[in-house]
């Protein structure tokens, strides 16, 4: 694409009502003290940037600058050509080679063609006179977050909620089976996040029991949230599926969270991962409504007892409350049984929808999986396998994949 100069700026304008997203991280590198001030206000009065760091480059070499940049994962890097434009033009050829990703915007009092010229060869996007104008500044980092936004749309995970009617209907149970599957039958880069506040489950079930950080203190630390410090909260199971567990205890109350750290948390993953399994609580409190609102598909998982059946009915009404579309929500029938007290038909009716999904009944089977930990290898070739695995291949097959040509995994069993 050709690149112009335009009101000071590289690249044709875009209106700021293109973009509406979370804030770019954003480092300063050798800004004088006045055009620090400005950004600093301008990040405290406005939704679309933070400060996350602020470097001298006069104090290292290129290469430790990019080395002090790579954990900070900053979107934008401010870099003030006015100390020494050579070590400046410098720094931004580094940074542009090793850091691509990252927009630099040089900042400076000249505003001469040859000096925007001098700023795009060495990678620059984007050119900054002193005194910054907030209008120019403003248009310049809605660029970058259009693309950023254009960049996670096409890699955006699915977030898939599973939620019980009340407690024991086995919604720990589906979650971690489902994310085994997707990550080891469907090699889907797949992470199961655990909900629930106290004593959450999905990590045992997994036989995962070493765990450091729990979900919730990485949303006390959204600001802190990149690559490396993601890392010291993961856990991997053998089928590939990472996990970031529930506390393991009791925790003081929830209500102190950061304003939308969920959210900001939520679309951090979403770019790293396809899918997002979330287990939820039987709860409609505030982290899993927000979960609800934004995930692409919630699934009810109830049982055929008229307790878990009219509390189907009540969550279905609390959603329609909230403006939940309704195409979002499957209801999920586990332990089914011919047998049932409450039928299929009798369910159906109450709830006013079909059943999305049935997995049947076959309860030892499904203890010793969790009693292992390692839903695929204990799986056998039964009702509750090819239910599952049907399931699965409902929500995790790629495009153009022919099923019965797999050799791995469930597929091998199946094939008897």
């Amino acid at each position: 694409m050709k690149t112009t100069v335009v009101n000071g700026s590289i690249d044709g304008c875009m209106h700021e009502d293109r973009y509406a997203g979370e804030p770019l991280n954003v480092v300063a590198i050798d800004l004088d003290d006045e055009t620090s001030r400005f950004v600093n206000l301008f990040a405290n009065s406005s939704s679309l940037i933070r400060v996350r760091s602020k470097l001298d480059a006069h104090r290292g070499e290129p290469d430790s600058i990019v080395e002090h940049l790579t954990p900070l994962a900053p979107e934008v890097c401010l870099l003030d050509f006015d100390k020494n434009r050579k070590s400046a033009a410098a720094m931004a050829e580094r940074i542009h080679a090793r850091l691509p990703g990252i927009a630099i915007f040089a900042v400076s009092s000249q505003n001469q063609p040859s000096a925007i010229l001098e700023a795009m060869r060495c990678g620059c996007i984007e050119y900054l006179a002193k005194p910054i104008d907030r209008e120019q500044l403003t248009s310049a980092v809605v660029r970058i977050g259009a693309r950023r936004k254009e960049k996670q749309d096409q890699r955006r995970a699915q977030v898939l909620a599973f939620m019980g009617a009340k407690g024991g209907c086995g919604t720990t149970t589906l979650a971690t089976q489902m994310g085994a599957l997707l990550a080891s039958s469907f090699s889907r880069n797949t992470l199961l996040l655990d909900l629930h506040p106290d004593f959450g489950d999905a990590a045992l079930y997994l036989k995962l029991t070493k765990s450091r950080y729990h979900f919730f203190e990485l949303l006390e630390n959204t600001e802190r949230l990149d690559a490396d410090f993601l890392e010291s909260f993961l856990m991997r199971h053998s089928s590939g599926l990472e996990v970031i567990p529930a506390p393991q205890g009791c925790v003081a109350s929830h209500d102190s969270l950061p304003p939308g750290a969920l959210r900001s948390a939520l679309e951090f993953l979403r770019s790293r991962y396809e899918f997002i399994v979330v287990d939820l609580p039987p709860s409609l409190n505030h982290e899993n409504l927000n979960i609800i609102h934004d995930c692409d598909q919630l699934y009810l998982i109830t049982v055929a007892e008229v307790s878990a059946v009219r509390n189907v009915v009540r969550q279905l009404e609390y959603f329609r409350e909230k403006l939940i579309p309704q195409d979002k929500i499957r209801v999920v029938l586990n332990r089914d049984h011919k047998r049932n007290v409450v039928t299929d038909a009798q369910i159906e009716k109450v709830i006013e929808q079909k059943i999305f999904w049935r997995v049947p009944n076959q309860y030892l089977q499904v203890v010793k999986t969790i009693h292992e930990g390692d839903p695929i290898a204990q799986l056998a070739n039964s009702d509750v396998t090819r239910s599952l695995q049907g399931w699965a291949a409902d929500i995790g097959k790629k495009p153009g994949t022919d099923l019965t040509k797999q050799g791995g995994g469930l597929f091998g069993l199946l094939r008897l």
